[in-house]
């Protein structure tokens, strides 16, 4: 803009947060993660590493199983392996104080305990399948998961105990669960839409013995016991990203009418579907296998050159590289690479996706431009699903979505717990921008 020439910082400030999407403007609450640009995201105080070592697993030195990170996100407490004091914050009477406690990791059967009660609550009604029947089996996946999400709002017990009257400071119970009820399902849905689009139909029945990851993977028909490692972590890694994401943001405001969490979460979905968001993760596959198609698997790192410029000079972005928070490597890169080396080192995808992280980074600095030329969590875990049979990559932003909702759920019941507001940030137009420089530089 001409007129960021003649005003003050202050005021260029003020305008490139008000047209460049609030970027890095501090203004929401977000209780369950918080993502550093640096550091990366921390779930309650605890890293992606921290997660991995304290939190129970199926087995150990397994990955961590994702009830274990709800009922942290849920709890609100700093978690250890052992009887440590820490620093932690509690709610008390809808206000924060600090204190100290000896506090411990959720023991395997307490976390068995939350696996049985979302298995309990996992039931879909049937006008939930015939809603997502009436669309044609060539919808996108999102679209027929969020057709699913909105049908299930028929039974949302918020929806009911509003209606009836319900105190302001009980909003959380009811809205509780609504939020164990579609976590608990969301997985079914998603199997469902998985089997009708791709596997003509055949639904794979729930397994009661299995944890909700494993169970996840079994009813999209992948029994692999390295995949149901994977779908943990996947699941765990991708549920939370703090509050000023698309999905997340979207679900917050949604929710401050006081829309329950199916409405809310349906409104996230469709946020997570955008090919900025969560679309993404589709996109760096198709990437990755169009390289293949022109290059073939055997790729030289200055044919990736090449190639990565190629793209670039078309006037399209390498997908997987740059986040609009962080400026390091993705932790939750850094893990599937972690995984990947352990369980499937010599996948030629992999091995690819390794030589980018060699290449794209010092050709994005090149160009000056980019912030953060390092990859992001959707530069790897489509390839990981890829070598356990999941190819689907048009399915892959609804397993991104599944996981998302034990963040933004968690976060809605500590929104209604908290009584925060409506949301209504303030708007101008681009004429009151002028004006306003305008009166500065004077």
């Amino acid at each position: 803009m001409v007129f960021f020439r003649s005003v003050s910082l202050l005021s260029k400030l003020r305008t490139r947060v008000v047209i460049g999407g609030m970027r890095g403007m501090t203004g929401l609450l977000w209780e369950t993660s918080l993502l550093d640009p640096d550091e990366g995201i921390r779930f309650r105080g605890l890293s992606i590493p921290e997660c991995q070592k304290v939190l129970p697993a199926v087995q150990p030195g397994g990955e961590p199983l994702p009830e274990s990170l709800l009922w942290l996100l849920l709890t609100g407490k700093v978690i250890f392996a052992s009887d440590t004091d820490v620093q932690v914050f509690c709610l008390h009477d809808c206000m924060y104080i600090k204190i100290r406690l000896s506090a411990k990791v959720p023991s395997k059967e307490q976390v068995d305990a939350l696996s049985k009660e979302l298995r309990s609550r996992a039931t879909v009604p049937d006008y939930v399948y015939n809603a997502i029947d009436a669309l044609p089996v060539a919808a996108h996946p999102m679209t027929q998961f969020t057709t699913g999400v909105m049908a299930l709002q028929v039974k949302s017990e918020f929806q009911k105990a509003y209606e009836k009257g319900i105190s302001k400071a009980k909003y959380w119970e009811p809205t509780y669960e609504d939020s164990l009820n579609l976590i608990a399902q969301l997985p079914v849905v998603a199997a469902y839409i998985y089997r009708r689009i791709y596997k003509e139909g055949k639904v794979i029945p729930a397994d009661a013995s299995l944890d909700y990851g494993a169970n996840f993977s079994h009813m999209l028909g992948f029994d692999d016991p390295k995949m149901l490692e994977l779908m943990r972590l996947y699941v765990t890694i991708h549920s939370d990203h703090e509050g000023g994401n698309v999905s997340a943001h979207t679900a917050h405001l949604v929710a401050s009418a006081l829309s329950d969490p199916y409405l809310s979460f349906a409104a996230a979905l469709n946020g997570l579907a955008g090919p900025l968001h969560g679309l993404a993760n589709q996109e760096v596959l198709l990437w990755i296998k169009s390289v293949v198609s022109e290059c073939g698997e055997n790729v030289s790192k200055d044919q990736l050159k090449d190639y990565i410029w190629k793209t670039l000079n078309s006037g399209k972005v390498v997908p997987g590289y740059g986040h609009g928070v962080l400026r390091k490597t993705d932790p939750r890169y850094t893990c599937q690479r972690e995984f990947a080396l352990k369980h499937l080192p010599e996948d030629p995808l992999f091995k690819l996706v390794s030589n980018l992280y060699e290449v794209v980074p010092p050709i994005l600095l090149e160009l000056g431009k980019v912030k953060n030329p390092w990859p992001n969590v959707d530069a790897h875990s489509g390839v990981l699903l890829n070598y356990f049979g999941l190819t689907e990559a048009r399915y892959y932003t609804v397993l991104f979505g599944v996981s998302r909702s034990i963040g933004i759920c968690s976060q809605l019941i500590w929104d209604r717990a908290l009584g925060l507001p409506l949301e209504r940030p303030k708007s101008v137009t681009m004429e009151w921008l002028e004006n306003h420089c305008k009166k500065v530089a004077a």
